[in-house]
């Protein structure tokens, strides 16, 4: 029976000095996570040469809507998605958390050929990219030599994106009209993404969130090495 008492005054105080005042706290700090702003570790390399695995990223939550913490319902929406957007998504398929660019809204007619994407038409701007530019650089010696990089315009933006000619891969599809309440995402690193060419288009009701910047960085392949480089630098 003392054993028994002994227990429940130990429980009794440990929920007023410790659990009760730290609930609110908590509750408040994950809520805002949920509906606000949150970080996003990315590990895998389908986003290069633009996001690296070991990369944590920012996503801000509030860039196009407001949900009610912890799920997916919208109190108010006041942006979509746009063109060159890097979102943070769920995928249709199989509903694992991905980070994906936005090349086509909906209403556009979009397809892909030898891995040029063609907008409405219109064949998308390339250009050279050096392998001294950001994230390029931080690619491993064997990668810089199977991968062939560019500048590809999308817009009013250009961003930097990579193809692995050697890699076999799905680089021609469409054309296709992305649907309403939806669109079209790809992988930067265009022949090593799985995206909306494999599991179609992308609702915007799954998008979490727009990624901003890297926060952290650390390289895989050399034990967490940080790329102090990329720590806080923004994403385009």
């Amino acid at each position: 029976m003392k054993a028994t008492a002994l227990a429940r005054r130990a429980t009794r105080s440990l929920w007023a000095g410790w659990i009760r005042p730290l609930a609110l706290p908590i509750l408040g700090i994950l809520a805002a996570k949920s509906a606000l702003a949150d970080i996003n570790y990315v590990p895998t390399g389908s986003m290069k040469p633009t996001i690296l695995e070991g990369d944590v990223v920012v996503v801000n939550k509030l860039a196009y809507d407001l949900k009610v913490p912890f799920t997916r319902h919208r109190l108010a929406e006041w942006s979509a998605p746009a063109r060159g957007d890097i979102v943070v998504c769920f995928s249709p398929e199989d509903g694992v958390r991905l980070v994906k660019r936005v090349v086509a809204l909906a209403g556009d007619t979009v397809e892909l050929r030898d891995d040029v994407l063609v907008l409405n038409g219109t064949s998308l701007a390339y250009a050279p990219l050096a392998v001294t530019a950001s994230g390029v650089r931080d690619l491993e010696p064997a990668e810089l030599r199977s991968a062939l990089f560019a500048r590809e315009t999308l817009g009013e933006s250009a961003h930097s994106m990579m193809v692995l000619p050697a890699r076999p891969a799905r680089r021609n599809f469409g054309p296709v009209v992305v649907p309403s309440d939806h669109c079209l995402v790809l992988g930067d690193n265009r022949d090593n993404s799985r995206d909306s060419r494999y599991f179609g288009f992308m609702p915007v009701e799954r998008i979490v969130g727009r990624a901003e910047a890297v926060f952290v960085s650390g390289d895989l392949d050399h034990w967490l090495r940080p790329r102090f480089g990329r720590f806080c630098t923004a994403l385009e």
